[in-house]
């Protein structure tokens, strides 16, 4: 069965997620959610970013180990009033003083036994005669039979009670939602950015009889692999292992160039001449330093990414290296100050850009050239 809904990326679905939040919180509306998408998409780090954001305490579900007993609670048999009653579980919110968001994760893999239970949490919001808090959020999560994964069906009982998000895995919303807030490896940020199409290979790899395939998770454990594996021989077979042999040798060119080339943290202890001479030459190498900029950019080092950031656009006219006048410089500068600016907001930094003249030059030249 198709999931007839409008694709959206998973910042999106975390925008929907928030504003669904406020909006219950607020006392506006309570609806139930569920998030559709392939394996790796970044689901369930959608929910726990929320649960983060909102201080809400998380309780995750995974549906495939658990029975619908599980669910109503253990029973008793009561003396005195001569009656079977219920234990409660403890996976359940109970407190309706503290927010909470309860995440019903691999929903459409779940028995088919279990279904009925759900039913009653996402309907009327109770198991038995244990009801939900009313400050309890909702969120399910799970796959499809087209994603290669186990899943079953989902009938119109289940399916009626939810609002449904399906998600699609877009490479610019990964980069600036996940992979530099997450200060992922700017040679794997480097390289989505200019191949996204191998963000998520999900689909050719299913159709190609392929177990392993690129999925915006496996690129976070690429990630993991580069900061924790010193041995590169050793390294790059378990990057193979994550992408897959073809993609991987792919990469592993790309990260030996950065390797080479981006000396991020050098450069913010150099002088102007010297540091002049550390710029790498290359588009990915020159993505991979926008990267490591913000990624190092912090109350003590702003004041020189932010110096180095504005010069990446000259390096045409200051270096003596003639690879700079193919590359878009004005393009990565721009960019990267837009990561560095969201950065320093979250995190207020930015006092640093009203005291850079670095900075004050650059915003000058883009007003004089009606960009401002």
């Amino acid at each position: 069965m198709s999931i007839n809904t409008t694709p959206i990326s998973p910042g999106r679905a975390l925008d929907a997620l928030r504003t669904g939040f406020a909006a219950q919180a607020a006392g506006e509306m309570t609806v139930c959610w569920m998030l559709h998408g392939r394996p790796g998409i970044g689901k369930t780090e959608i929910v726990q970013q929320l649960a983060t954001e909102t201080g809400a305490t998380l309780f995750d579900l995974r549906l495939t180990t658990i029975e619908p007993q599980d669910l109503r609670g253990l029973p008793f048999y009561d003396h005195d009033a001569r009656r079977t009653v219920w234990y409660p579980p403890e996976d359940l919110p109970d407190d309706p003083a503290t927010p909470a968001i309860l995440f019903l994760d691999e929903l459409t893999a779940a028995a088919p036994a279990l279904q009925p239970t759900v039913y009653g949490l996402l309907q009327e919001r109770r198991v038995g005669q244990h009801a939900l808090p009313a400050c309890t959020f909702i969120v399910a999560a799970g796959n499809t039979v087209e994603d290669g994964a186990i899943a079953y069906e989902m009938g119109t009982a289940l399916s009626d009670r939810l609002v449904h998000l399906s998600l699609r895995a877009e490479a610019t919303d990964w980069i600036e939602s996940y992979a530099v807030p997450q200060g992922v490896h700017p040679a794997v940020t480097a390289f989505i950015r200019t191949r996204p199409d191998l963000l998520d290979t999900s689909e050719n790899a299913l159709r190609k009889g392929q177990m392993i395939a690129c999925t915006p998770r496996s690129w976070a454990r690429v990630s993991t692999l580069m900061n924790a594996v010193p041995d590169k021989a050793l390294r790059d077979v378990l990057i193979a292992g994550t992408l897959g042999e073809a993609v991987a040798a792919e990469f592993i060119l790309i990260a030996e160039d950065i390797a080479a080339t981006v000396q991020a943290t050098a450069m913010l202890g150099a002088d102007g001449k010297e540091r002049l001479e550390m710029y790498p030459a290359s588009l990915h190498g020159l993505t991979a330093l926008v990267y490591a900029l913000v990624t190092l950019a912090d109350k003590r080092t702003i004041g020189g990414v932010i110096e180095i950031m504005a010069e990446i656009r000259k390096l045409s006219e200051l270096s003596r290296n003639a690879a700079f006048a193919a590359l878009p410089l004005g393009e990565l500068t721009t960019y990267g100050f837009e990561l560095l600016i969201d950065k320093a907001l979250a995190e207020g930094l930015q006092e640093a850009f009203r005291a850079s003249a670095a900075y004050a030059d650059y915003a000058a030249e883009r007003e004089a050239a009606g960009l401002a």
